[in-house]
């Protein structure tokens, strides 16, 4: 079978591969074991990224950015997992941080965040999840009352990815608690400029051990009422549910990425490996798995190509974002086991990247939403 090239691949994201696959396998693949171990990338791996023009490539030059569209963040996808990499929180900081920034900041917070997230001097993150709250986001509790031109922040994160690092974090607030999703609001909260806030633990997960997933703590934190992100109050549902779309596409770009090295990894396994004699490619099971396998990834991949062409339009919507989101990081979750099982015991030692893949991957079927809650936004079209 001829390998599949996405119809919205161009010469430009071709030489982009290329950059981010050398410089991958240089800055992220070697690193796995320590950064699992410490429980975070090196904090100078966002400035080398910077450095090479790998972060925020999809945000407009003038502002520090690449210039590109979702396009060049699904290549940067693409090839962190074929680095088999899933330490580095790059698809937060440069595809969801930033575009809020840019599709809400005023021009003014616009020149002074973005470029500084496009060199890595910042690292950025967005602060929903609260203990208790989870996908509700609606009923947030961390509160932002205005005092002077100042907001006070006070509340609890928590699964924040980048937590322990960002310098910049988008947090989802309360500024009218009597209004519901209409008292919602987005506060930018720069960490070196503020007293009162801290950082809690970096939280011990099942898989994605490298990644600083952190709690995040606001105890009367004062932010500049310029901080207030779009310069209204009440608009932060709006902007959640705008942006929503595209985190959901990261995801499965994502998931979808992880189960072509999935069945990679398997293939190039199972021609090595004998059992009884022969080679575990020539036992029927093995080529029926894999064939299925193959054939899922090949469905997945032609219903992602067709989101990301719909994104690059514009016209990607929110129950399709949900379809996409729940398809994958389901499809992602059962290729991952069946290959693991065709490694027998080796599967699950975490010396063999199959094992982290499979822990990797239950994830995806709960963050940006779970997929119950993706469920329910496609079946409220119906």
């Amino acid at each position: 079978m001829a390998p599949h090239r996405s119809p919205w691949m161009t010469e430009d994201l071709d030489q982009l591969r290329e950059l981010a696959r050398t410089f991958f396998a240089k800055e992220l693949t070697p690193h796995q074991e320590r950064w699992a171990k410490q429980q975070a990338v090196d904090r100078e791996l966002w400035n080398k990224a910077g450095e090479v023009g790998l972060l925020c490539l999809s945000i407009p030059e003038q502002y520090g950015g690449g210039g590109g569209t979702y396009a060049h963040e699904a290549v940067i996808l693409e090839e962190q997992a074929r680095a088999q990499d899933s330490c580095w929180g790059n698809s937060v900081h440069s595809g969801i941080v930033a575009h809020y920034l840019n599709a809400y900041g005023t021009e003014e917070q616009k020149q002074r965040w973005l470029p500084k997230l496009a060199s890595g001097e910042k690292v950025g993150a967005i602060a929903m999840s609260e203990p208790g709250t989870g996908s509700d986001l609606q009923n947030v509790r961390t509160k932002a009352v205005r005092d002077g031109d100042h907001y006070v922040v006070n509340g609890a994160k928590t699964f924040i990815t980048n937590g322990s690092q960002a310098e910049l974090i988008i947090v989802v607030v309360k500024t009218d608690s009597d209004q519901g999703a209409h008292g919602i609001s987005l506060v930018v909260v720069e960490t070196d400029q503020v007293e009162g806030f801290r950082r809690g633990r970096i939280l011990d997960k099942i898989g994605l051990k490298g990644q600083d997933t952190s709690e995040l703590f606001f105890d009367d934190v004062r932010v500049p009422v310029d901080n207030l992100l779009g310069g209204q109050e009440g608009l932060g549902f709006i902007q959640l549910m705008q942006q929503l779309p595209q985190e959901r596409l990261l995801i499965a770009t994502a998931a979808l990425a992880g189960m072509e090295i999935a069945v990679e990894l398997t293939l190039d396994y199972v021609k090595q490996r004998q059992a009884f004699g022969r080679e575990l490619i020539k036992f029927q099971n093995t080529k029926f798995e894999l064939a299925e396998c193959s054939t899922e990834v090949a469905v997945t991949k032609a219903f992602v190509d067709q989101c990301v062409l719909s994104h690059l339009k514009g016209e990607l919507d929110v129950p399709t974002a949900a379809m996409a989101k729940w398809w994958t990081s389901e499809r992602l979750c059962r290729v991952a086991d069946r290959c693991l099982q065709l490694f027998g015991g080796y599967g699950y030692m975490n010396e063999y990247p199959i094992a982290r893949l499979w822990a990797d991957a239950r994830v995806q079927k709960i963050y940006g939403g779970t997929n119950e809650i993706m469920k329910e936004i496609i079946g409220r079209t119906l």
